[in-house]
């Protein structure tokens, strides 16, 4: 047995542990292109992306109709600190192994005119294999649809990656005909006008953040 075999299960089974829904392993050089320059320094030498998924709550998503709900507002933060807590335990298992470690936030912005964060969670996730980018610009994957949220550790841990498998939405227009904000047509994903509609819903009394979810709702596969 290898030590990137051995040491990519071991993360798998840390993963489990840590109640993730999805693991991968990606190989950064090919969308290494795509990181945030702020992330130029602090990422040089480290050769993998450890990517984690936890699946959202299904009654919480369905309560979605054409605007994020509170339930939706309070899940979405709930599961993004459940993500950093488990990128920081995978940190802790990477310096005990005398490797280094660079926790990802699953969601912070760092560059407010083009709505950009470190880097692109859901690059990393088609990367590693577990999924595809659909019409609506998520991440989906293949059983949790985009019913998922992401986070990432980079590290000089030899690993195992994965190898992207293609896929795509087919002939479904389901995220097309639900989003209040028109961003999503045959024709690609308009991200000013999604960024537009979010900045919207975060004026509304007890949302103040940059969410949405009709189309995490509407991708049922």
């Amino acid at each position: 047995m290898t030590d990137s075999y051995k040491y990519t299960e071991e993360l798998r089974d840390l993963s489990a542990s840590l109640g993730m829904s999805v693991f991968g392993i990606a190989d950064l050089d090919p969308v290494r292109q795509t990181f945030h320059p702020l992330l130029e320094s602090p990422a040089k030498g480290l050769k993998y992306g450890i990517v984690a998924g936890i699946r959202l709550s299904d009654p919480v998503i369905e309560d979605i109709v054409d605007q994020p709900t509170f339930l939706y507002k309070y899940h979405y933060q709930t599961a993004n600190d459940a993500l950093d807590r488990a990128a920081t335990a995978f940190g802790f298992y990477l310096q005990q192994k005398g490797f280094k470690a660079l926790p990802i936030p699953a969601s912070q912005t760092v560059d407010w005119q083009k709505h950009l964060g470190h880097l692109s969670h859901k690059a990393l996730a088609v990367q590693a294999g577990l999924g595809w980018i659909g019409k609506s610009a998520l991440f989906i994957h293949p059983v949790h649809r985009a019913r998922l949220r992401l986070v990432s550790v980079l590290t000089d841990m030899p690993l195992t990656p994965g190898t992207p498998v293609g896929g795509d939405c087919g002939s479904c227009m389901s995220c097309i005909t639900s989003c209040p904000a028109g961003a999503i047509t045959d024709k690609g994903y308009d991200k000013p006008k999604c960024i537009a509609k979010l900045k919207e819903f975060s004026r509304r009394p007890g949302i103040n953040q940059y969410i949405c979810g009709v189309c995490v709702r509407a991708c049922q596969g």
